[in-house]
């Protein structure tokens, strides 16, 4: 039952990362160092896949996706720690932080949908090569991202209803550096053990589902690379997947540690360590995992990168020439 009317609390105090001030500028510009490359190199990730004809597959569209998403995932979290590094603001309103909340949860449990039917698609391109393109068509293409931003609004939607509605009159002190469900849950002056048992069986069906969905896929796909003759096939087959299994091992890892669990086992040093590597550090290592394994975006790179370097020669050959040609009329 909710508690709305019964919450005294009006803001919340983030903990963060207590240090000495040397060490908070050494955080803050390792933070917003990890963050600007998140946003850039997600950023190029997303105009290359939109500008290039040679990335127009599903397989692109799905990375286009998952890249937005990863921008926004890190955006709602590192923004305010960075104003804890620089000028010790630590208080968040109590909309602000189940806004901050959801939109974490509802980003993240959307992440793990897309890295489901990226296997999905990966499955269908390597075990069903000739009928893939009748298959992934980019109306089905479309319809399975709206359909993971649906899953997950409606998935978050309900635990979030819940805390907001939880009974917060006694302490308002957060031991992380943003709201994350469970230390709010922990703060309740309520029983909370019903809250606990639906944000688990939600998180698991979410997370582990996902994962299932990750795991047979690539299991299916593993046996038909098997089945190719040729050593240079298997070896194609298996590149195309490769990037794709790495991020998939580092996002359920840290997320499955942090969220399928109950309060019972929760550590405050931990998690926040945890998290920070979650939603700072690998958003920021996702780009290069794709760029770096796959040939395809790194041609589309180069040829972009030619394009701009030719262009700023002409530019200046052009700028040369106008100012050549202004120095002469004016010495006649």
């Amino acid at each position: 039952m909710p508690y709305a009317n019964s919450s005294a609390v009006r803001e919340f105090y983030l903990v963060g990362f207590p240090t000495e001030p040397s060490t908070q500028l050494l955080l803050f510009f390792l933070v917003l160092t990890n963050y600007l490359i998140t946003l850039s190199g997600n950023a190029v990730i997303i105009c290359i896949t939109l500008s290039d004809h040679r990335l127009q597959s599903p397989m692109y569209f799905f990375l286009r996706n998952f890249s937005f998403a990863e921008i926004w995932f890190t955006t709602v979290t590192v923004p305010k720690l960075l104003a804890g590094f620089l000028w010790g603001s630590h208080t968040i309103s109590f909309a602000g932080c189940m806004t901050q909340c959801y939109f974490y949860f509802l980003l993240g449990a959307t992440e793990f949908l897309l890295l489901g039917v990226m296997s999905f698609d990966r499955y269908q391109a390597v075990c069903n090569p000739l009928r893939y393109p009748a298959l992934m068509t980019r109306k089905f293409c479309f319809k399975l991202v709206c359909g993971t931003w649906v899953a997950a609004f409606f998935n978050i939607l309900g635990p979030l209803i819940m805390v907001t509605g939880l009974p917060y009159c006694d302490s308002n002190v957060i031991n992380h550096f943003f709201c994350d469900r469970t230390p709010l849950v922990n703060l309740a002056c309520t029983n909370t053990e019903w809250v606990e048992t639906i944000n688990l069986v939600l998180a698991g069906v979410l997370i582990l589902g996902s994962l299932v969905l990750t795991v047979i896929s690539y299991c299916l796909i593993t046996l038909a690379v098997l089945r190719i003759p040729s050593v240079q096939g298997r070896s194609k087959a298996f590149s195309t997947c490769a990037s794709h299994m790495v991020v998939v091992t580092i996002v359920y890892g840290s997320h499955i540690f942090m969220h399928v669990r109950t309060t019972h086992t929760y550590t405050e040093r931990v998690d926040k360590v945890v998290a920070l590597l979650t939603s700072v550090v690998a958003p920021s290592l996702n780009p290069f995992i794709y760029t770096l394994r796959n040939e395809k975006v790194k041609e589309a790179l180069r040829d972009a990168a030619r394009k701009r370097g030719l262009f700023l020669k002409e530019e200046v050959k052009e700028k040369t020439g106008k100012n050549f040609h202004k120095i002469v009329a004016g010495e006649m």
